[in-house]
């Protein structure tokens, strides 16, 4: 292993030391050190010479460099101001990276900085993410229009297990749902906490999401599907027909009692059964219902 590589203990506590560098828990930052789990992300995502890559919080670039050793290009979105300098000084004998100072939840990739990401060849998204803001950042991804084939995110393992877990399941939730009715995921491999300074509090997974050709539920209003999944997931203890007749503050409090026992009954959905039970086919049935 390349003992000059930045995922190692030593360059590591080396950079800290240069620059002061101290973490900050409300950014959920933890350097990984160990540079054999950085590779296996590189081939879990299939990185090569023709595919562009989008990294998040790329920290003092322990995982940039890596990616700018086998990709074409590596964009990535750093959030701390601190870390723009370090970057610039790690990453100095790579011109295949970019590293872009902003907010990953407030980047329009729409605008025409960034329209030449929806002509590359291949393009995949590399992350170790915060812990405590894995899903926003996901979503945002997924609702991007960006015709990213991959998601190959490191993230705290419950999270990963939610995103990939089975009908019926404690782990089975309206993000499972919204993931996967898009996304098919997988765990790549799971990772020990003793791997990161500082030492995070629960373990970490590889998630990898890959682009459905087509989405497995085609609805109308995608937003409208989601928030109804969300209100059936509400309370996870109550039965469906508790957690519809409750809704508040969304599309589905316009409909009367008897409207929401049609739709559960022209679906063919019992009432007294829990938002766990149901597939992404069955919400879609009752989101079909009741919009027609």
């Amino acid at each position: 292993m390349n003992e000059k590589l930045i995922a190692t203990p030593t360059r590591t506590a080396s950079i800290m030391k240069q620059y002061d560098l101290t973490m900050k828990k409300s950014l959920g930052q933890n350097f990984l050190v160990e540079a054999k789990i950085l590779y296996k992300m590189i081939d879990a995502a299939e990185i090569d010479g023709e595919t562009t890559v989008i990294e998040i919080g790329p920290g003092i670039g322990a995982l940039t460099e890596v990616l700018a050793i086998h990709s074409k290009q590596v964009i990535a979105f750093e959030i701390d101001q601190r870390f723009i300098q370090i970057l610039d000084d790690t990453l100095a004998t790579y011109d295949n990276v970019e590293i872009i100072h902003e907010d990953i939840l407030k980047v329009n990739f729409q605008s025409e900085r960034y329209q030449h990401l929806f002509n590359a060849t291949r393009l995949v998204v590399v992350a170790n993410l915060p812990y405590y803001i894995t899903t926003p950042i996901i979503m945002h991804l997924l609702n991007s229009r960006l015709p990213f084939e991959r998601l190959t995110m490191m993230m705290q393992k419950e999270v990963a297990e939610r995103m990939t877990a089975e009908v019926g399941s404690k782990q089975y939730s309206s993000l499972t749902v919204a993931i996967q009715n898009h996304m098919e995921s997988r765990i790549a491999m799971t990772i020990p906490k003793t791997v990161f300074i500082p030492r995070p509090n629960v373990d970490s997974a590889v998630l990898n999401l890959t682009r459905r050709k087509l989405p497995l539920v085609e609805v109308e209003s995608q937003e409208d599907f989601e928030i109804l999944v969300q209100t059936l997931f509400k309370q996870r203890r109550k039965t469906l027909w508790n957690n519809l007749r409750s809704a508040r503050d969304n599309w589905l409090e316009k409909f009367t009692e008897d409207e929401l026992q049609a739709a559960l009954e022209k679906s063919e959905i019992d009432g007294k059964r829990r938002g766990e039970s149901l597939s992404i086919y069955e919400f879609a049935k009752l989101y079909i219902a009741l919009v027609n």
